[in-house]
């Protein structure tokens, strides 16, 4: 038995446990709102606001979807030719060639190239977001935001590699295996630390005041069976006029965050809806399924890249001799990004059941249908959604449910049909 059979036998178990978890863990039976219900919620909203957010995606369509061809393009430009490898090797021709100033300097200059490349297109986009109002951040703060995802990225980018590149050489025949549990492991690990040290890159948390709603909502978590080790505002408004709360962490990190955005905004029993919601995902270990997804996923990946070692065809394409070389890094990213855009559909359709599930959730721990379809409505409407879009558009790139499915939950909840 060679390591490539062991590594296809591997690859086949880790697919088949990613089909077993997503069958038991997502909740694929329940059927959306019934459409009449989703047309009269869609009747019973602004039609100047809907329009709004109609006219607001429809401004954004163009760049995104110019953002997202053109980023395959440069992926597929700089992997499957021979550009991305004499790249790498440029790179790391200075410091003799060395494995490690490839991986480390040849990835960071592989990423910036397709970062340069789409940065006229996040330009675009964040106008349009500053000319419909979503957007308060000014020229300055957006270029240190996007400094500091690009800084992390680079981060964990030379983290992975070192690993990748490293152990492959160490061990010819079995890296796979190696990497495939560090990969899984990192996966976990990331769950834990990103709440705790990521997310306060990017935005303040402060403890909410002491006062009716916090008791309020640490009490519903209690009831849920949800401990939380915080409720925490998120200074969003430095960023956005969108609202949005979300649970985060697992175990001892978890917490409740609430954007200071809803709290000016919604009143308290609509906040309260939207952690109802939250604590959704945190009841059904939501959190713990997609990071249990990921890990599979990422430790799949892994197995894959080496059996597509022996694709001899694809690496002449590429202008290398092994995906253990520092110089297919361009080709791995092509790889990786094609794998992403096939996934896409699935994970989102994986996504929206479970928001699904969560909105339920929301109805039956609240009791207020008025209360969640109210708002359901002033989220869409304040975060310039498309309350019903475009059925294609939906299929491919919606994580959430539509709004109008929502608000028809809600109302066929109320009458006691779910």
């Amino acid at each position: 038995m060679t390591p490539r059979f062991w590594a296809a036998v591997t690859l086949a178990v880790l697919a088949l446990v990613v089909l077993v978890v997503a069958a038991v863990r997502v909740p694929w039976s329940s059927p959306p709102a019934p459409r009449a219900d989703q047309l009269a919620a869609l009747r019973d909203l602004p039609a100047d606001a809907v329009e709004r957010g109609r006219a607001f995606h429809a401004a954004l369509r163009l760049p995104a979807y110019s953002s997202l061809l053109l980023g395959l393009a440069v992926s597929l430009i700089l992997g499957l030719t021979p550009l991305g490898a004499r790249i790498v090797e440029a790179v790391g021709k200075p410091f003799g060639g060395n494995w490690i100033a490839q991986a480390l300097l040849g990835g960071f200059v592989i990423m910036l190239i397709g970062e340069v490349a789409t940065l006229p297109l996040a330009v675009w986009r964040e106008r349009v977001l500053r000319d419909y109002g979503l957007s308060t951040q000014t020229w300055g703060s957006w270029t240190v935001d996007l400094a500091k995802g690009m800084a992390i990225g680079a981060v964990l980018g030379a983290i992975v590699l070192l690993a990748f590149f490293g152990i492959a050489r160490l061990t010819p025949d079995w890296w796979w295996a190696w990497l495939s549990a560090g990969a899984a492991g990192l996966v976990v690990l990331l769950s834990f630390v990103l709440p705790v040290l990521i997310e306060p890159v990017f935005n303040k948390f402060t403890p909410m005041p002491a006062g009716e709603l916090r008791d309020s909502l640490t009490a519903m978590a209690a009831r849920d069976g949800v401990p939380v080790k915080d409720v925490l505002v998120a200074d969003a408004s430095r960023r956005t006029t969108a609202l949005n709360a979300y649970v985060s962490g697992l175990g001892p990190t978890r917490r409740i965050v609430v954007y200071d955005t809803l709290l000016d905004e919604a009143p308290a029993a609509e906040v309260e809806a939207v952690v109802a919601h939250e604590l959704g995902h945190a009841k059904r270990g939501d959190v713990l399924t997609g990071t249990a997804l990921g890990a599979l996923g990422a430790a799949a990946a892994i197995c894959a890249a080496f059996l597509l070692g022996s694709w001899t065809g694809l690496l002449r394409l590429a202008g290398v001799d092994s995906v253990t070389s520092p110089t297919a890094l361009a080709l791995l990213l092509a790889v990786a990004t094609l794998a992403g855009l096939v996934a896409m559909p699935l994970q989102n359709a994986v996504s929206r059941r479970i928001e699904a599930r969560a909105d339920e959730h929301a109805l039956v721990v609240t009791d207020d249908p008025a209360t969640v379809e109210q708002m359901d409505g002033r989220l869409a409407l304040k975060n310039l959604s498309d309350v019903d879009p475009n059925r294609l558009e939906y299929l491919m790139f919606a994580s959430h449910p539509s709004t109008v499915e929502r608000m028809a939950a809600a109302r066929a909840f109320a009458r006691g049909e779910r």
